[in-house]
């Protein structure tokens, strides 16, 4: 049974049979990665394409630098300056990249029964936890930008139409803007499931004497925090 975990690479070199192996491998795994890791969540083609072909793309790198410690330091400096491309993401979706970069090293290194078994292992309890819905809470933070004259005293304003249409509502910042005549607050919100957000921006609007009004997804939601 342990020979399921040994390497399939020998000391004679690198064939093309077994680099095919590895990547059909890895390729395969990568799809399983990309179908469990956003199971019940809408995503980007994108993220969708990466996923799939991380592993065999960081299988081949492995392989190439085999040993090689020049080559193995050049390949790192051309990696880190990937980060600089890259905008922030989900919590799940960096845990999801390393999951599909750490298949890609036990293919590179010709430990399949490792990167399958791994990759299972870490599928399953992802396709579970997002099926139980773990740590899920209802409705998603959002960030509520409201735009009012400096004659509105904004303290408790608006505080009926939050108890109508929202779960919960912290007002997070306060800036003055256009040389002191406007406020700007900015509220984390929670909104009721059964509210119309369209009913409830309109309440703000008639508050505010109309003046600019923005609701959309929080900072903490975009990081995954």
């Amino acid at each position: 049974m342990n020979y399921i975990f040994e390497s399939v690479l020998t000391t004679s070199g690198l064939t093309l049979q077994t680099y095919l192996l590895c990547l059909a491998v890895s390729l395969i795994l990568g799809c399983l990665i990309a179908f469990t890791g956003y199971f019940k969540k809408s995503c980007s083609q994108s993220i969708i394409i990466t996923l799939i072909i991380l592993p065999a793309i960081v299988q081949t790198v492995i392989m190439l630098v085999n040993g090689n410690i020049g080559t193995g330091v050049a390949v790192a400096g051309a990696f880190s300056l990937v980060r600089f491309r890259s905008a922030p993401g989900h919590a799940k979706d960096i845990a999801v990249i390393f999951q599909a970069m750490a298949v890609g090293i036990a293919t590179g290194t010709g430990y399949l029964g490792i990167a399958v078994v791994f990759a299972v292992i870490v599928s399953v309890v992802f396709f579970i936890l997002t099926s139980l819905n773990i740590g899920g809470s209802g409705q998603e933070e959002r960030m509520l930008k409201i735009t009012i004259p400096e004659s509105l005293d904004y303290e408790g304003v608006f505080q009926d139409v939050f108890d109508n249409y929202t779960q919960t509502h912290k007002l997070t910042e306060v800036k003055t803007s256009n040389m002191g005549s406007l406020y700007k607050l900015t509220y984390s919100i929670k909104m009721k499931r059964d509210a119309n957000e369209k009913e409830f921006i309109d309440k703000l609007r008639c508050r505010n004497g109309n003046l600019e009004i923005s609701c959309g997804r929080s900072l903490s939601n975009e990081m995954g925090l």
